[in-house]
């Protein structure tokens, strides 16, 4: 038998992975709906899978459920977004405080899904210096600084695709992992 210095889990197939976020998302409704509990048939029905295929994903992770009760929906909404390493926020700016821009910044709940968002950047000067939810929009050329200073570990990108390529090599060299 290999000592524990030299035994390795079994790698997670990408498949197992993938599926993590569905899971994730049909529990969120589940939570919305007022349902508790499920089992993993009831899970496997909503979601087109097999119950077997359910218990096999989520036993890569750890015993989640309970043979005749089924699976907390809370704790199981919490731990899978755990798995995701949504249990964290992660410091995270947007370039590009157009139309697009605007409106991400605006509606989407960034901390329910792990980011935190903590600076807006634009070249217009019509845009620079204006709200958006809380933030200052800076400009760009304010960019590599807050970024040093800062250290976002995510950036969201409503900038021209031209320019796509040009500003996430400059990101990563200043340790931004992350682009949506």
């Amino acid at each position: 038998m290999p000592s524990s210095s030299t035994y390795k889990k079994p790698a997670i197939s990408s498949s197992v992975i993938k599926r993590l976020p569905r899971y994730r998302r049909f529990l969120r409704d589940l939570r919305a709906d007022g349902i508790t509990r499920i089992s993993s048939k009831d899970l496997a029905h909503r979601m087109n899978l097999t119950a077997s295929q359910i218990r096999q994903d989520l036993n890569c992770f750890g015993g989640f459920g309970l043979q005749g009760y089924g699976y907390n929906v809370d704790d199981l909404y919490r731990e899978i977004g755990a798995i995701l390493g949504l249990d964290k926020c992660r410091p995270t700016i947007l370039l590009g405080a157009g139309n697009l821009g605007k409106a991400i910044a605006r509606q989407l709940d960034f901390k329910s899904i792990g980011f935190d968002l903590i600076g807006i950047f634009d070249k217009s000067p019509e845009i620079i210096g204006r709200e958006i939810r809380d933030l200052t929009v800076a400009d760009v050329a304010e960019l590599k600084e807050f970024c040093m200073t800062n250290r976002p570990e995510a950036a969201i990108l409503c900038i021209p695709s031209s320019q796509v390529t040009d500003i996430a090599d400059m990101l990563v060299e200043l340790g931004v992992k992350g682009f949506w």
